[in-house]
């Protein structure tokens, strides 16, 4: 992969990050008597995901090796289905969405599992 999509995978991971960071504020002050306590939790569980995959998004985008970065594009494709599966969920109570977090949460253990990969592979420049 190209220091470009090394910069993409960057961006898309700072951007779910700060999605994730809104996201949870405002499920936190908006949605907090709106909602009810599980669906809250719901949202909660999404928020968490999305910031967390976001920061090893960020940190894989970062290492010049092929397996990472193919770690950072499956965080970042993770974070986006599986929280946003949830977002929606929780905000437009349509069931179907729950189906499809569990798409979002392969791709976040295939993202581990990937970053696992990478660590038998040394990054450019590396002995």
């Amino acid at each position: 992969m190209t220091d470009q999509t090394a910069r993409r995978l960057l961006a898309a991971s700072a951007v779910v990050g700060a999605v994730a960071v809104a996201a949870g504020a405002f499920g936190a002050h908006a949605l907090r008597d709106v909602v009810t306590p599980e669906r809250l939790e719901v949202w909660r569980t999404g928020a968490q995901y999305g910031l967390v995959h976001a920061v090893v998004g960020a940190f894989a985008a970062s290492r010049a090796s092929v397996w990472s970065r193919r770690a950072a594009a499956l965080f970042v494709a993770g974070a986006v289905v599986f929280s946003g599966s949830l977002y929606a969920l929780v905000l437009l109570d349509v069931p179907v969405f729950g189906a499809v977090t569990p798409i979002g949460g392969v791709a976040l253990i295939a993202g581990w599992l990937a970053l696992a990969r990478s660590a038998a592979e040394p990054a450019r420049g590396e002995p």
